[in-house]
């Protein structure tokens, strides 16, 4: 196991385990560079209880199951998987220098494939709920699973529309959920009803039950029902490392990027959900396979590889430092 207090030098540090940042290191390790991956075990892939429009699984796959296997593949080609979060990374004579509590490294390119975190309604058991369905994050991902249930959406009222008009294509039960956490304005009411959309007011609270989702109201009416909430409150990007390093962000945080997801800091990538595109995982695929596909044709070539300069590749499996 090497000893991550000492200073080794990778091709590619890449910082976040969730698909995109997987998939970038199977790529990497394939091309003979040396991949280091930080995980800090926070993929938002490891919500989804089964993804059903996920390439070549017609069944579907669970997303902790997928980054098994990704993380499988990866040991492989000999990928190193370090299990810690980085605190902090430097830029450094073209190259970057990456601290965490097992130990600092220094690598030649990196990739940040952080994510995001989804903003979600206070609720006990959101983990279960979202693990049974009756919470989901992504229309994209599963409206069909809710085709014709009883649909809530919740959040500021322009998200909570524009979600609701999406939804109301999949179902006729589709209504949104006003002063949690806001009212909503006339024009949003009016749009709304004219697309067949409700509107409850005065929604106090939300409680999972077995199987269903009940809305607890504030005005003493009887709770109501509906099988599937979708929060509508946006999400935190998780661009810390690029914005510390100086890259360019837009408004909301997402980083900047060009075709071949590199930021205005030269040999500094970004892939998946950080980058503002369509928050899916086969777009988080395409994105790793672009980024790593440029970085190794921007890198001497990798024959030199099995000098003391590479510490991982070749290596049978992840070696893996927990703390």
């Amino acid at each position: 196991m090497p000893d991550l207090s000492q200073s080794h030098v990778f091709d590619v540090a890449i910082v976040g385990g969730g698909p995109a940042g997987l998939l970038a290191s199977v790529y990497l390790a394939r091309f003979l560079r040396s991949v280091v991956l930080f995980d800090a075990g926070q993929s938002r892939a490891k919500l989804i209880p089964t993804a059903r429009n996920f390439p070549g699984h017609p069944e579907g796959i669970n997303g902790e199951n997928l980054l098994v296997r990704l993380k499988r593949q990866a040991a492989l080609y000999g990928a190193l998987l370090v299990e810690s979060p980085v605190v902090s990374a430097a830029s450094c004579e073209n190259s970057f220098i990456l601290s965490s509590p097992a130990g600092n490294i220094q690598a030649k390119r990196m990739i940040l494939a952080t994510g995001i975190v989804d903003k979600a309604p206070a609720m006990n058991g959101l983990r279960e709920a979202i693990a049974a369905g009756l919470v989901r994050l992504c229309p994209v991902c599963d409206a069909y699973e809710a085709k014709d249930r009883h649909i809530g959406v919740a959040g500021p009222e322009q998200l909570a529309l524009k979600e609701a008009l999406f939804l109301r294509g999949y179902s006729r039960h589709v209504a949104i959920l006003a002063n949690y956490p806001h009212d909503l304005s006339d024009d949003t009411r009016k749009t709304a009803v004219a697309a067949g959309i409700g509107i409850w007011d005065t929604v106090d609270n939300i409680i999972p039950q077995e199987s269903s989702l009940s809305v607890v109201m504030a005005d003493g009416e009887p709770p109501r029902r509906i099988d599937t909430l979708y929060p509508a409150m946006g999400c935190d990007v998780r661009s810390q490392i690029a914005k510390h390093l100086g890259a360019d962000c837009d408004h909301e945080g997402y980083i900047v990027v060009n075709q071949h997801l590199e930021t205005s800091i030269a040999g500094l990538y970004a892939a998946g959900d950080v980058v503002r595109a369509l928050n899916q995982i086969a777009v988080a695929f395409g994105h790793a396979a672009i980024a790593a596909t440029h970085i190794h044709r921007s890198l001497p070539s990798s024959q030199s590889l099995g000098s003391a300069e590479s510490s991982s590749a070749g290596q049978p499996g992840f070696v893996r430092v927990t703390l």
